[in-house]
């Protein structure tokens, strides 16, 4: 890969995969409002005619399976070939591919729906204007696309995974309207925004949009 924080950000997943596997184990059980988003996102691919979604970086695909239970036909692509094999041993049922949202293999138009959770926090500034220009390529026309990420106006650098193992990856915090401005420059639509324990120390935030 020729951009170094995407080389050291799929090597970190690698390398950590079991730890960070472990640890979002059982998460959403305990995320009320997350649910509530995912099943507001799953309702919208109904209304919108139903099809594939893609759950970009979808890690061990936890989030996959949550909507696949939900009734969307969902499938998960991550960068890191550890995690998606994770994937696919805890959820033989539900396919899982290695790829990068840079640069989805997906035809245009191909997708009801995306779903790109606690994903794009490791896409730095200059590269998140063509990561949304990529969800709205691959999404077809009126398609609803969910993004989640942690609030705030700073970078945090990981040297150490939930192993104890060595990383090396850059977690981007940032406020609703920037990620809302980069996804109407790509040409959505936003439907809502939610932001979580907006008086705590880490807030976070999924915003809802739909394709043009």
């Amino acid at each position: 890969m020729s951009d170094a924080w995407l080389s050291d950000t799929r090597r970190s997943y690698d390398e950590d995969a079991p730890g960070y596997a472990e640890k979002v184990d059982g998460l959403l059980a305990q995320q009320p409002y997350v649910r509530a988003a995912l099943a507001l996102f799953a309702e919208s691919v109904e209304r919108s005619g139903r099809g594939p979604v893609a759950d970009v970086g979808c890690g061990p695909g936890y989030v996959t399976r949550h909507l696949s239970d939900l009734g969307a036909e969902a499938f998960g692509i991550d960068l890191s070939p550890e995690m998606v094999a994770i994937a696919r041993r805890d959820h033989p049922d539900l396919r899982f591919e290695v790829g990068s949202m840079t640069d989805l293999d997906l035809e245009s138009g191909s997708v009801a729906g995306v779903v790109a959770f606690w994903s794009v926090i490791h896409i730095p500034d200059h590269a998140v204007p063509g990561v949304f220009a990529e969800f709205r390529r691959v999404l077809r026309p009126g398609g609803p696309l969910l993004v989640g990420f942690h609030v705030g106006d700073d970078v945090q650098h990981s040297s150490q995974g939930y192993t104890g193992r060595p990383i090396s990856v850059d977690t981007h915090r940032r406020r609703p309207s920037q990620i809302e401005g980069w996804l109407r420059d790509a040409g959505f639509a936003i439907d809502a925004t939610l932001v979580m324990r907006p008086d705590g120390d880490r807030p976070e935030a999924v915003v809802l949009a739909t394709n043009g």
